[in-house]
């Protein structure tokens, strides 16, 4: 009990130690990528982006210190709004303008003055603000409706990050894994214009003790679920059927010899999300129940929400800084916050396998998430980077 006090007295001070390195994380990000988007590069970008997304069959397009211009034939009875919102959202594209005689081939300013369309008046109501998921519907499906929780330490995603346990008498310096990934499967329309999908997801988090002689591994959780998600405009539902287990490291068990928990359940959850500001702050809330528990003795309800915070910021090009915020409590441990905080950068123009790469530091408070731990309460600051597809790199 004191260790623990102990522990939470220095709250204030690590997390504005966390806040510090979080500021100077993306100082350092921005002289790293300091250079403007490439004109070539982004004509490119946008040109794949209109045959994917909608449909546009190599467009007449031409870039000029970031503004991409297109002629209005180019897309014939494509609804504008929706060219003009997926060009935006292109990282490095400061403008877009849509003009009424076709733009040269090179890249370069169209001589032809814009029509009334340009990126600078709001374009008209859509329905949901995702539209290459949005136009890609059928079996197999790219992207998610669903956006990555962030600050999630169960978000299924890649990832790899160095914790440092703080004032903790077993652990010091952790490394952490995670591998999985969202499978949309079938994805249509919906009622009130969105659209539904169904899907898999699926996981593997590990940590190693990274103090010991051979790093052992101490601790796997194995994740798999259904999934099934809804979106429309700027709200988001996730609904998934799943199970978890928790296992001890071999080498780690040999070792320490610690009393083991053999714990696994199958669990149903909602999440509610709500984009803002045009997709700027996000938040969220949901909860869960968990059945055929082993131990039985579990305590059943989950509870949790977040908040996330994006922006694109014409000082900082290539990347774009984000700062989330993840608050759980489970009735098994009184209703004990486990909170998790991240902030750092998105390396737009970075991307591997049509993932988005982002580094983050990242603090956590609370009953640590690792299943054979889970009674175990928690101070650590890390660093990490985490690779996230579809919604999660936007």
């Amino acid at each position: 009990m004191t260790n623990a006090l102990a522990r939470s007295s220095g709250l204030p001070r690590l997390v504005r130690a966390v806040a510090l390195a979080s500021v100077l994380t993306v100082l350092g990000a921005a002289a790293a990528v300091a250079a403007p988007a490439d004109d070539a590069y982004l004509r490119g970008y946008a040109t794949a982006v209109l045959e994917q997304t909608l449909g546009l069959r190599a467009p007449a397009i031409s870039v000029d210190g970031g503004v991409v211009r297109l002629s209005a034939s180019a897309i014939g009875t494509t609804d504008r709004g929706r060219v003009l919102t997926a060009l935006q959202r292109i990282p490095g594209v400061t403008g877009v303008e849509i003009v009424d005689t076709p733009p040269s081939r090179s890249v370069g300013a169209a001589t032809a003055a814009p029509a009334a369309v340009s990126a600078a008046d709001p374009p008209p109501a859509l329905t949901p603000d995702k539209d290459a998921e949005k136009m890609d519907l059928g079996f197999l499906p790219r992207g998610y409706l669903f956006d990555a929780l962030l600050a999630d330490p169960r978000w299924p995603h890649f990832s790899a990050a160095y914790q440092r346990y703080l004032g903790d008498d077993q652990f010091t310096d952790i490394a952490s894994v995670s591998f999985g990934e969202t499978i949309p499967f079938y994805r249509d329309a919906a009622p009130f214009g969105g659209h539904w999908e169904v899907g898999l997801q699926a996981g593997v988090f590990a940590i190693f003790d990274m103090n010991s002689d051979s790093h052992d591994l101490v601790n796997a959780d194995y994740f798999v679920g259904a999934a099934g998600a809804y979106a429309v405009g700027p709200f988001q539902a996730l609904a998934r059927v799943f199970h978890q287990s928790s296992h001890l490291g071999d080498e780690f068990l040999l070792r320490s010899r610690p009393d083991r928990v053999n714990l696994a359940y199958e669990a149903v959850d909602l999440k509610l999300s709500y984009h803002f500001l045009e997709r700027v702050l996000r938040v969220y809330a949901g909860g869960g129940y968990l059945f055929n528990r082993d131990p039985s003795s579990l305590e059943p309800w989950i509870v949790g929400g977040g908040v996330e915070v994006r922006k694109r910021l014409f000082f900082l090009p290539g990347v774009t800084p984000v700062a989330a915020v993840n608050v759980q409590a489970r009735e098994e441990n009184r209703w004990n916050p486990e909170i998790s905080v991240r902030a750092g950068v998105q390396f737009d123009r970075a991307q591997i396998l049509g993932r988005r790469l982002l580094v983050m530091l990242e603090y956590f408070h609370g009953n640590s998430p690792d299943g054979q731990f889970l009674r175990k309460e928690i101070d650590y600051i890390g660093i990490g980077a985490h690779f996230y597809y579809g919604g999660g790199g936007q």
